[in-house]
């Protein structure tokens, strides 16, 4: 086949409203999430320095702020991000926001 095909709410979300649909995708190197979040919700800080991803964040709905190495990037919808993999990233969510996130190395 030369397509996969998955809708993020027939997945279980890991930490909240965070469905990993990498598995479900049969997704070689690419992952892609979608994050939804309440306002207020903040995520962990990270980086993926270990396996050499970087990322790419779009804000579908909502506001937030992606801090990056301590600097914070307020987003609005529309808005999209790459993130190095060196980078330290946590998001906050300013109101209810839908993220979709992608990653490779």
């Amino acid at each position: 086949m030369s397509y996969t095909k998955a809708n993020y709410e027939d997945v279980e979300p890991a930490g909240g409203g965070l469905h990993f649909l990498r598995e479900q995708l049969e997704c070689e190197h690419l992952g892609v999430s979608v994050l939804t979040c309440e306002p207020g919700w903040e995520g962990k800080a990270h980086d993926h320095a270990e396996n050499d991803q970087e990322e790419v964040y779009v804000l579908v709905e909502g506001a937030a702020t992606v801090t990056v190495d301590d600097e914070a990037v307020s987003m609005t919808p529309g808005d999209a991000l790459r993130i190095d993999p060196d980078s330290e990233r946590q998001i906050e969510a300013d109101d209810e926001s839908m993220f979709v996130l992608a990653g490779a190395p």
